[in-house]
């Protein structure tokens, strides 16, 4: 439990300085961004339907064809496991702490070209895939997984032109992990299934070597876990160094020089928007019996929900809201009708619905929105329902008013719920949208 309560806290301490590192340089980049490249921009003589920005004013106007820099990064990551669990103590097989990791990444990003509008206001912004390679060096009870990731990073502050502070988060699936099993793998109560979300955050430092290399060195923490799918689920959890190089491939020499000039950025029409999110899972339960035993049941239950969100825009990069949350939870107050796990039972549908209400914060980026939430079950029939929750949610942008969502809710900070895994629909959405151009 202590493990748990732990990562979770490491994990929404760094989105928590995210946020803020990201909300204190906003204003003062907006300031210093008060002038745009004339090189890299065209005057709009009609109606900008699509961003809502008015006539006449300087947009991005790169072709597709040279509208990013393509870019090929390897990075090692090694990294020290948390010793969240008696099995990574020395419980295992081997009688031995597991307490070392290393990783090797290959990964392909675009990044916009320097001094548009989508580069000053996003700070520099890259998205891209990843793959790495994971070794626990404990491959007969813990696996050599391969990951694959989506990513996106941006500069938190830049002390010279070759030299800034970035940040990074990673999220994707990881595979060819060595499951709990009670007879082939009894040691390992951590890693209860094959495929387990990979979560991770870095914050670097990056030097421009030349036009086309950079050098990365900075710290990364890591989290697998399966999302309360299977039993067991304490996850694990590391800490590390990272040590990379990126070839640029098509970025050039003038890039690292700032133009005597750049036209204004557009003015942000703050306004409201409103998120509505259709999401479902299914989620293991333990069940307390006797005296405060936890059994886990053997069903896998399943969960419906949804958002509704009004969302107030405040700028490109922040909106914040409050949330409707209604969820059906299948194993909402599951019993056991003789006080010892032999059987299982379910109450009747009002005791597994809920109706609460969150507030929401989000960070936004070009194709990707990272949110947070906390909240409380207001409507409910008490028991497993009564509780303070807490929402991470990455949205991934499909068209410009739609998105899917990936969600993990918490109770109480530190009792894994539920994934929420589903589809959003943004309404009355009027956010400039440079990067789709």
């Amino acid at each position: 439990m202590k493990g748990t309560i732990q990562k979770w806290k490491i994990m929404i301490l760094l989105s928590v300085l995210l946020f803020v590192s990201n909300m204190a340089f906003a204003e003062d980049e907006t300031k210093n961004n008060t002038e745009g490249n004339p090189v890299d921009t065209a005057l709009v003589t009609s109606s900008s339907v699509q961003t809502n920005i008015p006539n006449h004013l300087f947009v991005d106007s790169l072709s597709l064809r040279r509208h990013f820099i393509h870019r090929i990064g390897l990075e090692a990551r090694p990294g020290y496991i948390f010793p969240t669990s008696s099995f990574f103590r020395g419980e295992n097989l081997d009688n031995r702490p597991i307490e070392n990791s290393l990783s090797l990444h290959l990964k392909y990003s675009f990044q916009f070209h320097p001094n548009t509008y989508t580069d000053r206001i996003y700070r520099g912004a890259y998205q891209g895939i990843g793959v790495a390679y994971y070794n626990m060096y404990e491959k007969q009870q813990l696996g050599n997984p391969l990951t694959v990731y989506l990513f996106q990073g941006a500069r938190i502050t830049r002390f010279n032109q070759r030299l800034s502070l970035n940040y990074e988060w990673n999220f994707g699936a990881s595979f060819g992990w060595k499951p709990y099993h009670s007879d082939l793998n009894p040691y390992n109560k951590v890693i209860g299934s094959k495929v387990n979300a990979y979560l991770n955050t870095n914050f670097y430092f990056n030097w421009m070597l030349s036009p086309q290399f950079d050098f990365t060195t900075g710290v990364a923490v890591t989290h697998f876990s399966n999302g309360n799918t299977k039993f067991p689920n304490a996850g694990l959890n590391s800490i590390g160094l990272k040590v990379g190089l990126v070839y640029n491939i098509n970025r050039k020499e003038e890039y690292f020089t700032k133009p005597l000039y750049q036209s204004p950025v557009p003015k942000f029409p703050r306004h409201i928007s409103y998120d509505l999110v259709l999401f479902g899972s299914w989620r293991r339960k333990g069940v307390t019996i006797g005296e405060g035993q936890m059994v886990a049941s053997p069903e896998a239950y399943p969960v419906l929900g949804f958002n509704f969100a009004p969302m107030y825009n405040f700028g490109y990069k922040f909106r914040a809201g409050i949330s409707l949350d209604g969820v059906y939870d299948g194993s909402a107050n599951v019993y056991s009708p003789d006080g010892y796990g032999n059987e299982f039972l379910k109450p009747s549908a009002g005791k597994q619905l809920a109706l609460g209400v969150s507030g929401r914060a989000e960070y936004v980026m070009p194709y990707f929105t990272v949110g947070i939430g906390l909240g409380t079950n207001v409507i409910h029939a008490g028991g497993d329902l009564k509780s303070f929750y807490q929402i991470l949610a990455l949205k991934i942008e499909v068209t410009r008013s739609s998105f899917l969502h990936i969600g993990y809710n918490l109770q109480d900070f530190h009792d894994p719920n539920y994934l929420m895994l589903g589809f959003g629909f943004r309404f009355n959405n009027k956010y400039p949208t440079f990067h789709r151009r």
